[in-house]
This record gives C-alpha cells, structure tokens and sequence, in this order.
C-alpha cells in the first residue's frame, strides 16, 4: 500500500509498525497493534490532547497505556472467565490497515480485524471489526462491527479515550448532572450524578448517557468537547493515587494529568448484533475554538 506523503512508518520493535502523521491540521500516532491512536495535537496547541504514559509497554499482545485503546467484545472483564483479557482481545491484536488518504484538511485511516483461530479461542463467534479513524482539527474514531454468522451475538464495547489535563483537580466535566450512573469505586452501587463532576478522589464510574460532554480544563485553559454516536454508556474514569501505584505501565504521579471520558457501551447498554447486522460506536473529540 502507499500512504500519503504525511504518513510515515516507525517500529518500536520488529513488527510493531506505529504509523507518524505530520499534517497541516495535526499531528498524531497510531499503532497497528490495536489500531490504536497513541497520540493527536491538533495544529495551535502547544499540549497533545490525547494522554500517552511514558511507562506504556509497547509489546505484541500487551495492551497500550494511554492514548485510545478499543474495548472489545467485551468491556471490563469477562463476564463468565476470569482468565480472559482485561477489556477483550481488540486491544492486543494486531490489526490490518486497509486504506490510508489525506486532502487538505484531514488524514482518513480505515483498519480491519476478522475472526480467526486466535479470536474464536476467546470468543466464538464469526466478526469483522472496521475501525474508520479521522486526523484532523477533531478526532474521530468509529467502530464498525459486523455479524458474520447465522446467530445473534451480544457485545460490551467502549473507546477508552484518554485526554491530557493540566491538573485533575482544576478539571469540570460538564453535561452529565442528574443522570444516574454505576459507581465501581469499592462497593458496586447505582447513584445520580448532583451538579456537574469534579475530581478529588477515585472516580470509576459508568452513566447512563448517550449524549456528549464538554472537559473543561481551568490549568490548560481549554475545553475539549467530546461528543458520540451508537453509545448507551459514558464511563469518566481517574485511578487516584492508589490505584496508580499498582498500574506498573503508569507512573505514581501520572493521575494528575489525565482524565479518561468513554463512548461505550456497558450493562444495560450491552448491544446484540444479529445476523448479518452491523453496529457502529463512535467517539469525537473537538477544541471548540479551533474546530
């Protein structure tokens, strides 16, 4: 395949391809492995908008910390075996990159993944995944999933959208007040949302929600609105300090500069694709004064 001019190729290690945009309108990284988007800086920003640890293990078969990571089939883990991967398999495949075009105000990427022997040891089921991923002044990611068997199958998903921050505890997410969500910080208990959300603690919760927020971030001085489509579920995720000392590909202090906000879908929202059907998730994230 030949890519745009603006699209070059790196390994970090023999056969872990991570592919370079320099664009007009951005710049960014994304690796085969997971079809994952490690990084995007849209043109004027002096900060990236999407978080990469630097501890992030770079390994076939290791999730990638920071940046995007897809959740599939399953979300959180599996629902019936604990020995199945955190979060599903699509994370810590390898996916095939289909088609990679550039105009003047975007660079478009279109990956593929498909059942096969390694996919149906986990999961039992005949698929195709497209991840269609937009690289301009917004980021769009969308998650086609396709039904390729002759019975439904039922999947949990989500964009696990990590965002930089300047500091989580000058941080207002905006556009979630009254809804009620799923706290998983220590007992499992269903709660509703008073006001808008702040951050001084732990937060691992998942919302009953299919519509968009705004991050307001009072240390970088801008907003990041992050907005979605085909999703029940919007997850806001900080480790705190505790949790970040037991992630090893995280460093302790890291928490502070990072919030993750989700398009999933997850509980209640879980989604059934039936024969021959097709779902799509997808996620944007935009400046509101560049975009």
């Amino acid at each position: 395949m030949t890519l745009p001019d603006c699209i070059t190729i790196e390994e970090s290690s023999p056969g872990y391809p991570i592919y370079v945009i320099n664009h007009a309108s951005a710049t960014a990284r994304v690796a085969q492995h997971g079809a994952h988007v490690m990084d995007w800086t849209p043109a004027g920003q002096t900060q990236p908008v999407l978080y990469m640890s630097p501890d992030a293990t770079l390994e076939h078969g290791k999730p990638i910390r920071g940046g995007i990571p897809i959740c599939w089939p399953w979300f959180g883990g599996h629902p019936t075996a604990t020995d199945m991967p955190m979060h599903g398999f699509a994370r810590i495949l390898p996916w095939e990159l289909v088609r990679a075009d550039a105009s003047e105000n975007h660079v478009a990427m279109l990956f593929k993944l498909e059942s096969s022997a390694a996919t149906e040891a986990l999961w039992p089921q005949t698929f195709r995944c497209h991840l269609g991923i937009s690289i301009g002044a917004a980021l769009e990611v969308s998650l086609m999933t396709e039904n390729l068997s002759d019975t439904p199958f039922t999947i949990t998903e989500a964009m696990h959208t990590y965002l930089t921050v300047g500091d989580i505890e000058k941080v207002t997410v905006r556009g979630l007040a009254n809804t009620k969500y799923l706290d998983t910080v220590g007992e499992r208990t269903m709660r509703e949302q008073e006001g808008d959300i702040l951050f001084d603690r732990e937060v691992d919760r998942q919302y009953e929600s299919t519509g968009g927020v705004i991050v307001e971030d009072r240390a970088l001085g801008r907003n990041l609105v992050v907005n979605k489509l085909g999703s029940g579920t919007t997850v806001i995720w900080n480790p705190w300090i505790e949790k970040s000392k037991r992630l090893a590909d995280l460093p302790d202090e890291a928490y502070h500069g990072f919030l993750c906000v989700e398009a999933a879908n997850a509980g209640d929202s879980a989604v059934t694709v039936m024969p021959g059907g097709k779902h799509v998730l997808l996620t944007q994230v935009s400046l509101p004064s560049i975009v």
